[in-house]
């Protein structure tokens, strides 16, 4: 199956149609994507140090870029919690690295996932941002099943220039984001 670049379908077909539908009077006002994070949080971390390198390791292959580990703010008695342990991992992703990851996530990655009906349309933030979550890491390519030690899910955020939900979400329509149809 042949289809454009991402970045390519932005710039020659996804502006001009938002453009026309939001009747946008200049080009700089049609929405676009910033940026996109992938976060997975990692609970086990407390009791299984392991845990941490894997997860690094299983991001930058699906990425293509070093994540930041995340540490805990404060001390929390009752998830036996302490001040600055790794609690997960993170990576942002900008220009070509994220629009080549939004390219693997849309065409491979998620018409890999198991019973798969599209994604929802709801998970916007109201300031034009939607979060993915994803269940397991297995369905990017790039994740060898022999190698992983657990099957960890991930989160998505894609952050948008839209001010409304409704822009957002016709933006990602527009790029190929394979949204549920709604009833």
């Amino acid at each position: 199956m042949a289809f454009k670049p991402l970045q390519q379908q932005y710039v020659e077909d996804v502006m001009p149609a938002l453009q026309k539908e939001f009747e946008y009077k200049n080009v700089m006002q049609v929405p676009k994507i910033m940026k996109v994070v992938v976060n997975v949080g990692l609970g086990e971390a407390l009791t299984n140090s392991k845990a941490v390198d894997r997860t690094v390791g299983d991001i930058k292959l699906i990425t293509g870029q070093q994540p930041i580990v995340t540490r805990s703010q404060k001390d929390i008695a009752t998830f036996k919690l302490r001040k600055d342990r790794p609690i997960g991992v993170k990576v942002t992703l900008r220009k070509e690295r994220m629009w080549s990851f939004l390219t693997r996530l849309i065409h491979i990655a998620l018409p890999r996932t198991r019973d798969f009906q599209g994604i929802s349309a709801d998970a916007f933030d109201g300031r034009g941002n939607y979060t993915l979550g994803l269940r397991e890491q297995l369905i990017f390519p790039e994740i060898d099943y022999d190698k992983i030690d657990k099957i960890r899910g991930l989160e998505v955020t894609i952050v948008t220039t839209a001010q409304t939900d409704e822009e957002a979400r016709a933006l990602l329509s527009q790029m190929g984001m394979p949204f549920k149809k709604r009833n």
